[in-house]
């Protein structure tokens, strides 16, 4: 990863470099690169259906799936074939909770993550039937091992991103943004609400993009662009001048990010229905078969 600039550390992340983006240690271990967008596809799905589930903020859900998404960057870090996505999932989720100022406990971790990898649940995901709490109870000797792999993968994770942690997420420093650009004033209107809404919205969406976005921009530029978009959408006339200078974004960047923003929908929507009969794999046995079955 690149180092942020020292004096806009505190606002910024460190970068994947190209040669990160080109090789990652799943395509070296001969997984698709189709398959794998889609394995991490479903990792981010399942790390937001956790945090929602274990009742965690959005900020911190969002700083569990960077974490997430940078472990399996590059040639360095890890490989479908050795973490799957769902241990991987629970131990970023886990991560995160900790670091903040409300974490969670490693037997709730353990039992949300039963039930999300219960058949009937991830059959129906995201929204799954009432189904019998048999199908997905933790015995006391399934739990403990349960308990061993989730911090035998923190350990691994922790490892692997040299134990740093730092994830800057652009949601409150969009809601500064938009306060700064006088759209969203003390005592908020229904269309500066749709404005803020949708900002997130984006930044929520952004999360899950096959580009990596979280990983290649910062979270200036990130917020800028769902400001640009939620503004053309919500029809809230912005600035005529070039006010994402204000905030040290290129036109570049913002240009590559709306389009890159506006495709997320597209792609995510294609990737449910690639999966629609069936589920994705999510463990190193289940990614394994997938192969296999390739072959």
């Amino acid at each position: 990863m690149i180092p942020e600039v020292e004096s806009l550390s505190s606002l910024s992340n460190p970068l994947a470099t190209v040669e990160q983006l080109s090789n990652s240690s799943s395509s070296l271990d001969g997984v698709p690169p189709s398959l794998e967008s889609s394995i991490r596809f479903a990792g981010l799905q399942i790390t937001q259906a956790a945090g929602l589930l274990l009742r965690i903020p959005q900020e911190t859900i969002a700083q569990a799936m960077v974490m997430f998404t940078r472990f399996y960057i590059g040639p360095e870090g890890g490989s479908v074939r050795n973490n799957g996505a769902k241990d991987v999932s629970a131990a970023s989720i886990y991560i995160a909770a900790k670091l903040s100022a409300d974490p969670r406990t490693t037997r709730s971790v353990c039992n949300v993550y039963a039930y999300l990898m219960s058949a009937p649940t991830r059959q129906a995901f995201p929204d799954p039937p009432p189904q019998d709490p048999e199908s997905y109870f933790l015995s006391e000797g399934s739990y403990h091992s349960a308990r061993a792999l989730l911090l035998q993968t923190e350990a691994i994770i922790l490892r692997t991103l040299s134990f740093d942690t730092k994830v800057v997420v652009p949601h409150h420093l969009a809601l500064t943004y938009l306060q700064t650009l006088g759209v969203l004033p003390p005592v908020p209107s229904s269309t500066s609400r749709a404005l803020a809404s949708r900002t997130l919205g984006y930044l929520n969406l952004a999360l899950f993009s096959p580009q990596s976005l979280y990983v290649t921009h910062q979270p200036t530029s990130l917020a800028v662009a769902a400001i640009y978009l939620a503004a053309r959408e919500v029809e809230v006339k912005l600035p005529s001048s070039e006010w994402w200078e204000v905030f040290d974004v290129e036109r570049e960047d913002l240009g590559f990010l709306v389009v890159a923003l506006q495709s997320c929908e597209g792609w995510v929507k294609a990737e449910k229905e690639r999966w629609h009969r069936g589920s994705c794999p999510l463990t190193v046995d289940e990614v394994n078969l997938e192969i296999k079955g390739m072959d």
